[in-house]
C-alpha cells in the first residue's frame, strides 16, 4: 500500500502574506508499518514542526529562520529519515545530507555524508553563512560544524532500533531474490526514498528552501542524493520560486528539478504549478523518476506534485 506522508501549508491574511509548508518525505509504506499509533505521532511532529516555522513568521521573521526550525525539529523525531532515525547505509551507518538557500542572494549552504552532527541543517546554514563555500562533506563538515559550537552526536544517537530492522530485512531480501532483470527492478526493493524540507516566503518577500535526509536505505557508504545538491533537491530563487524535494535522488539530480522549475517560469512564463507538474509529472516520468516537492512563489502560491 502507497502512503506519501502529509503535506502542510500555513499562511497568514495579513496585507502582506506568509507561507510555510513543509514535507515530512515520500515513500511507500506498508499497511502493518503505518499504524495508527505511528501516524498519530507522525501528525504531531509534524504540525510541530509547521508551528515553529510558522511562529517566526508571524512575528515578521524570516523565511530561512523559519526553514531551518521547522526542519530541526523533523530531524529531532526518530520518525522520519533525517537526523535522528535516519535509514542505515550498507554498513548499518547514518550518513545525513543537508541543504539550505536564501533566495533573496541566492546564497546557499550544504553538508553531506555527515555521521556525527546532530542538525544537519543548522550545519548547512553556518556553511553558507560563516564559510566561503557552498558544500562540506564527512569528516570536513564535521570538523567545521565543531567549530562552529554546533552539537556533535556519538553514532549511536541516530540510530533506531526500526532501522536496524529496515536494513536487516533489505539486506536478506537482496540475498534472497532472483538477480533482478533490470537496475529499475532492483532499485525498487531497497526502500529508497525519504526526506522531510520546508519552503517560506516571509512579509519582507523573501523565499528560502531547505531539505534534510538520511537518503537511501542500504545505500552504499559515501553515496549522496539531491538533497544537498542546489538545483537538484533544493533551490530558491526571489524571482520565482523556493523547491524542497523528496524522492529519488539520482533522478533529481539528473533532471535538475529544483532549478529546473524556477527556469521554466523564468524564461516560458509559466505558472508555479504549470512548471513544477511539467517537470515532476512529465519530465521526470520520462527519466524513470519517482518522487515529488513542495514549492511556494513569490506571491504566496504554493503546489505539492508528486508522481
Amino acid at each position: 500500500m502507497n502512503h506519501s506522508l502529509p503535506v502542510f501549508a500555513a499562511e497568514s491574511n495579513e496585507s502582506a502574506p506568509v507561507v510555510l509548508v513543509i514535507h515530512g518525505g515520500a515513500g511507500v509504506i506498508s499497511k502493518e508499518e503505518m499504524t495508527p499509533e505511528k501516524e498519530k505521532a507522525q501528525l504531531a511532529a509534524l504540525t510541530e514542526s509547521l508551528q515553529a516555522g510558522h511562529a517566526i513568521l508571524k512575528t515578521n521573521g524570516t523565511s530561512l529562520d523559519a526553514v531551518m526550525a521547522a526542519i530541526k525539529v523533523l530531524e529531532d523525531s526518530p520518525l522520519f529519515n533525517a537526523g535522528r532515525g535516519a535509514v542505515l547505509n550498507s554498513d548499518g551507518v547514518v550518513e545525513l545530507d543537508a541543504a539550505i538557500m536564501d533566495g533573496a542572494t541566492r546564497k546557499a549552504g550544504a553538508v553531506a555524508a555527515v555521521r556525527l552532527i546532530k542538525n544537519p541543517i543548522e550545519a548547512a546554514r553556518l556553511v553558507m553563512e560563516k564559510s566561503r563555500h557552498v558544500m562540506l562533506v564527512g569528516e570536513g563538515a564535521e570538523a567545521f560544524a565543531k567549530g562552529q559550537g554546533i552539537a556533535i552526536m556519538p553514532q549511536d544517537y541516530f540510530i533506531t532500533e526500526h532501522r536496524k530492522k529496515q536494513l536487516e530485512r533489505i539486506q536478506k531480501e537482496q540475498k534472497q531474490a532472483p538477480k533482478p532483470q533490470s537496475f529499475r527492478q532492483k532499485e525498487q526493493t531497497t526502500d529508497l526514498v525519504g526526506t522531510v524540507g520546508a519552503v517560506a516566503l516571509d512579509r519582507h518577500g523573501n523565499l528560502a528552501a531547505g531539505t534534510s535526509t538520511g537518503g537511501m536505505a542500504n545505500k552504499k557508504p559515501g553515496r549522496v542524493g539531491d538533497s544537498p545538491i542546489i538545483g537538484a533537491g533544493t533551490y530558491a530563487n526571489n524571482a520565482t520560486c523556493a523547491v524542497s524535494a523528496t524522492g529519488h535522488g539520482e533522478y533529481f539530480i539528473r533532471a535538475v528539478v529544483a532549478h529546473d522549475i524556477s527556469a521554466i517560469m523564468e524564461y516560458k512564463g509559466l505558472s508555479l504549478s504549470e512548471a513544477a507538474d511539467l517537470v515532476v509529472k512529465k519530465e521526470l516520468v520520462e527519466f524513470g523518476g519517482e518522487g515529488g516537492l513542495i514549492a511556494v512563489d513569490r506571491k504566496g502560491n504554493i503546489t505539492m506534485p508528486f508522481n
